[in-house]
C-alpha cells in the first residue's frame, strides 16, 4: 500500500513538473497561458459520482453542482504551475460566478492541513478549498496531469479539459469559455 501511494505522487510529481518549461537564463519564461493542452476527447461523458470532501469536511461530489455550468480544477499546493495560476481562476470565479460555478480540488494527500494554510496566505476572494486526499477525482477523470482543468455544462457533461496551467484571465481562455456556454446551434 505504502509502495502504491509512493508511485503515485512520483507520477503526480512527474506530470505537474513536465508541465513548466525552464526558459535559457536571461529569457522571460514562456506564459502559463502557452502551456496548457486542450482536449475535447472526453467530450459529452457525463462528470463521474465519485466523493470528495467540500470546505468543511463534509461530502460533496460533482453532481453537487448541476444544474449550472461548472469549471472544475485539480492542483496540489506542491504544483509550481497549478499554484500560478490560482489567482487567475479566483479572479474567473469572482467575474463568472453569474454564469457559471469554479470550484478547485486540490489532490494535496494531507488535504485541508497544507490547504487552508495556503487559502489563508492567497486571500482568493471567490474560491473555495475543496479537496481530494484519496485522488479518486484524477482516477476518475483519467488524468495523470495536474493541473487539469475540466469544464461541464449544466447537465454535467464534459465540454473540453485543459491539460497544464493557464491564464485563465487571458483571452485563450476567454473563447474556450464563451465557445462551451455559447455552442454554434445555441444549446450550452
Amino acid at each position: 500500500m505504502r509502495s502504491s501511494i509512493a508511485l503515485v505522487l512520483l507520477a503526480l510529481l512527474a506530470a505537474c513538473d513536465k508541465q513548466q518549461p525552464q526558459a535559457p537564463q536571461g529569457t522571460v519564461a514562456e506564459t502559463s497561458e502557452s502551456i496548457g493542452k486542450v482536449d475535447i476527447a472526453s467530450a459529452g461523458k457525463a462528470a463521474p459520482a465519485v466523493p470528495f470532501a467540500d470546505p468543511h469536511g463534509g461530502p460533496a461530489t460533482l453532481a453537487t453542482f448541476r444544474g449550472k455550468p461548472l469549471l472544475v480544477n485539480l492542483w496540489a499546493t506542491w504544483c509550481g504551475p497549478c499554484v500560478r495560476e490560482m489567482p487567475t481562476l479566483d479572479a474567473l470565479a469572482e467575474r463568472e460566478g453569474d454564469r457559471f460555478r469554479t470550484i478547485v480540488v486540490s489532490q494535496d494527500l494531507q488535504g485541508q492541513q497544507v490547504v487552508a494554510p495556503f487559502f489563508a496566505k492567497q486571500g482568493f476572494k471567490a474560491l473555495q478549498p475543496y479537496v481530494d486526499t484519496k485522488n479518486v477525482l484524477m482516477t476518475a477523470l483519467e488524468t495523470d496531469t495536474l493541473p487539469t482543468t475540466i469544464f461541464y455544462d449544466a447537465k454535467g457533461r464534459e465540454q473540453w479539459r485543459v491539460m497544464g496551467a493557464m491564464d485563465w484571465s487571458g483571452e485563450r481562455a476567454k473563447k474556450l469559455i464563451e465557445g462551451a456556454l455559447n455552442p454554434p446551434g445555441g444549446t450550452g
